[in-house]
């Protein structure tokens, strides 16, 4: 399970709103499932339907994770205008990433509703995706 402060909550809120009209990505780190950080990525399809992060911002954030003793615990990215799910471009992209991070979270920002952003969290397996309770901490 992993424990999210709502400071980083409102970090990715602000995140994904800051990114209009495109989608945000960022990486969540910490020890034994405690996020510590969010790091901001850039979105290098600069787009509001995909996103991808820029490989040698993820081995600086990987390194500097490494560095404090830090798990890689989540990825977030935003979605524009849907809901807070994961879509099927979002569920081939974990099937690829599970090599490199089996353990990984994806958490989900909506901006369907500007005025009460959804921000839930999802383990996505084999092609299966699992909602867990979003522990604020």
């Amino acid at each position: 399970m992993v424990q999210i402060k709502q400071e980083f909550i409102d970090e990715m809120v602000a995140h994904a709103k800051a990114d209009l009209p495109n989608e945000c990505c960022g990486i969540l780190a910490g020890p034994d499932g405690q996020v510590m950080k969010a790091f901001q990525m850039a979105n290098v399809e600069a787009s509001p339907f995909r996103f991808a992060m820029d490989p040698g911002e993820l081995g600086r954030v990987d390194s500097e994770a490494g560095d404090n003793d830090w798990e890689l615990l989540a990825i977030y990215h935003s979605h524009t205008g849907s809901e807070a799910y994961p879509s099927d471009t979002d569920v081939r992209i974990a099937g690829g990433t599970a090599g490199l991070l089996p353990d990984v979270r994806y958490v989900l920002v909506s901006l369907m509703d500007m005025d009460n952003p959804s921000v839930r969290i999802f383990q996505i397996s084999d092609g299966t995706v699992t909602e867990e309770p979003l522990e604020v901490a």
